[in-house]
């Protein structure tokens, strides 16, 4: 399963964040099945590409420290094809939602001190898949998780 995580910090009013994450859903092809107060849930609509890489992406609206202009998101951006090359569908799609953030938004990233899923994989794990260090590489802003 390919797996891709950021968070980015938001100065919005929470009334305005549902909007805003419903239009860029839509922007990059998606459409949006869940919408709850600090959930919402978007897929890729079928018939595109193979099933397996249906891309569902979720969006976690952090309300508990949510003030009256700053709000945390973070984005999942999953689907069941196997990460096989670098530049998977999963990845483009998640590439795409990134570079829209960046277009069409005024989100800020959150740096890795202020994300807590962007652990860098241990040398006991890499070893264990058979990856040197060199190949398990986190940035601040991403991660992939298979």
């Amino acid at each position: 399963m390919s797996r891709y995580v950021c968070h980015f910090s938001v100065n919005l009013q929470s009334a305005n964040i549902r909007s805003s994450l419903r239009k860029l859903a839509e922007t990059c092809g998606l459409e949006t099945i869940y919408d709850l107060d600090d959930y919402l849930m978007a897929r890729e609509i079928p018939g595109r590409v193979a099933f397996a890489k249906l891309v569902t992406a979720e969006v976690l609206i952090d309300t508990t420290q949510a003030t009256s202009t700053h709000i945390k998101l973070s984005f999942v951006v999953k689907n069941e094809e196997l990460p096989l090359k670098s530049n998977n569908h999963c990845r483009q799609i998640f590439d795409l939602l990134r570079a829209t953030i960046a277009r069409d938004f005024d989100w800020q990233p959150l740096s890795a001190g202020q994300s807590t899923a962007t652990a860098p994989v241990s040398k006991s794990q890499s070893d264990r898949f058979g990856k040197s260090d060199s190949h398990a590489k986190t940035t601040p802003r991403q991660t992939m998780m298979n």
